[in-house]
């Protein structure tokens, strides 16, 4: 972990980064914030709110412009996502697994025909990107993984199932990760590139969860899925290694979807606070509840600047493993805290669905599983700190 201070953060944002963030904010504020709560409560995907990112840019922003991407950098993106989650977690789960995990594989693996094919149509929103890990009986263990890819003459065969799949039902071009050889473990895992109206693509029905509920998740069945030998994303037997490439940049997006939904709960709780008279004054202006304001806003803070360390190192092409994982530990973390401050700070209020709040502490939960539970982010923590003793 290189804390050198020749590395250290520019903390003024580029004219570039402060136009995407204002562009983003004022979209969101229009469009996505109004309707809110009739989707969380109906639970449909928001297709047309989706297509209109992909029209403003927001579902490549950071990928190359030659495949159809912004050419923008991932600082831009963490800001994209950070104002989406404010008011929208679910819509800003589609953008960050969209952009950085489906398409993001094939961004950092993919060959230049595969990007040129694929990418184009991913970045502008034309089509959705799932990526494809998680299984019924393997989640942070990826070598337990059953899902098959047999090799028959120009062609592998996929078998097996995944779940928690985002974009499950609703994507059209799925990153597969699939055992090629058995017997080797995760060196034996590779991935592949499988559209949606491939015979045995079999999508399941939208599961019923806690939070995240106009967030498409379902489980995918391959079944004898016969995938062209150039649909290999990377090379036979790498795509763990690529997989962790991927999780690096996941979780720096959810890292930023994290600290979205953090300062949704802290914006909400202030405005509240200030607005609801007890004892003939505002709670706000009493010192308990100052101080869980002012706990809030510091930890929201630091929390983004461990993101914007992250995204700057992967900007810069440094390392940035356990920054990553810290960004994201931390900012899930204080998402769940800041949510369960705010229904406290709403009192009654805040059990209810009147206010955003009981929403806000629904949709944080998954930040501390998705990507890597806490337990896992402490694990790679701890094992790159452990290195620096070598």
């Amino acid at each position: 972990m290189d804390t050198t201070i020749e590395n250290a953060l520019s903390f003024e944002l580029t004219e570039d980064q402060k136009m995407i963030r204002n562009s983003i904010k004022d979209f969101v504020e229009r469009t996505v914030a109004p309707t809110v709560m009739e989707r969380d409560n109906s639970k449909e995907f928001p297709h047309d709110i989706v297509k209109q990112l992909g029209e403003l840019g927001m579902l490549g922003i950071y990928h190359e412009e030659q495949y159809g991407g912004g050419g923008f950098d991932v600082v831009s993106f963490c800001l994209v996502l950070e104002e989406i989650a404010r008011w929208d977690a679910s819509l800003a789960l589609t953008v960050a697994s969209h952009t950085s995990l489906g398409t993001g594989h094939i961004a950092i693996a993919g060959s230049h025909e595969q990007k040129m094919k694929y990418m184009p149509t991913l970045t502008s929103g034309e089509k959705l990107a799932a990526w494809c890990l998680t299984e019924p009986g393997s989640g942070s263990d990826a070598s337990g993984m059953k899902t098959t890819a047999i090799k028959d003459g120009d062609e592998y065969v996929i078998n097996g199932s995944k779940i928690f799949i985002t974009q499950g039902s609703v994507g059209d071009v799925y990153v597969v990760l699939a055992k090629t050889d058995p017997t080797k473990g995760t060196k034996g895992i590779s991935a592949f590139i499988v559209e949606r109206e491939m015979d045995g693509v079999q999508p399941g029905p939208g599961m019923h969860k806690l939070g995240m509920n106009s967030s498409d998740t379902t489980e995918v069945v391959f079944e004898n899925v016969r995938v062209p030998a150039e649909n290999l994303l990377g090379e036979e037997g790498r795509g763990f290694i690529d997989t962790m490439k991927v999780l690096d940049g996941g979780r720096v997006g959810i890292a930023s979807l994290s600290v979205g939904i953090a300062r949704g709960a802290y914006e909400e709780s202030l405005r509240y606070a200030m607005e609801r008279k007890q004892f003939g004054t505002a709670i706000g202006n009493f010192q308990y509840m100052e101080g869980k304001i002012v706990d809030m806003a510091t930890e929201i803070d630091a929390a983004r600047l461990l993101v914007q360390r992250a995204a700057w190192l992967k900007d810069n092409g440094k390392p940035y493993t356990v920054e990553a994982s810290m960004a994201k530990l931390f900012a899930s973390e204080l998402s769940v805290k800041a949510s369960l401050e705010a229904v406290q700070i709403h009192g009654g209020y805040g059990y209810t669905k009147e206010y955003h709040v009981e929403r806000f502490l629904r949709d944080s939960k998954l930040m501390t599983i998705g990507e890597g539970t806490s337990e896992v982010q402490r694990l790679v923590i701890a094992r790159e700190l452990k290195k620096t003793l070598a």
